[in-house]
């Protein structure tokens, strides 16, 4: 984990940082299989790392990189892709986001893992300059597990 600097808020407990969200995929989202295409799976993923990475800077984050996406197993149409993210580490003005994506029928409950991938978020103020972010900390299992987990 890295090291708050001085000049910068309190930790923050990774689990602070965890969000997720479901989106049904429709035939608009699909690609001629009739599955989630690959760079909606991906904008879906984007979006919700920002609001990880939001949630810890307390600013705009935007995308400076997106590492390794790893897609694993299709999303149907009519299915629904769950996505989660958290930031499981901070730079000065970077925030390392894992973000997680599984597929289920509705009318199921099996999941099955879609995708996944890490985000590097940069916080910016209103300018575009970056800004400084507080670091996360890991201080329980549950935590450890997530950070552990996390580098693609």
């Amino acid at each position: 984990m890295t090291v708050s600097p001085l000049n910068t808020p309190m930790a923050v407990p990774v689990l602070d940082s965890y969000v997720e969200s479901i989106e049904r995929i429709q035939p608009n989202q699909a690609n001629n299989y009739e599955n989630a295409h690959g760079g909606e799976v991906v904008r879906l993923m984007d979006e919700l790392a920002a609001v990880a990475a939001m949630t810890v800077a307390g600013e705009t984050c935007v995308t400076a990189h997106i590492g390794s996406v790893d897609f694993l197993n299709p999303i149907p149409v009519g299915h629904v892709a769950e996505l989660s993210a958290y930031v499981y580490d901070t730079g000065t003005s970077s925030l390392e986001v894992r973000v997680n994506v599984e597929g289920r029928d509705p009318r199921e409950g099996e999941t099955v893992a879609t995708t996944a991938a890490c985000f590097t978020m940069v916080a910016v103020d209103e300018n575009g300059d970056p800004v400084d972010v507080p670091a996360v900390v890991a201080r329980t299992d549950r935590e450890t597990e997530l950070v552990e987990s996390a580098p693609c």
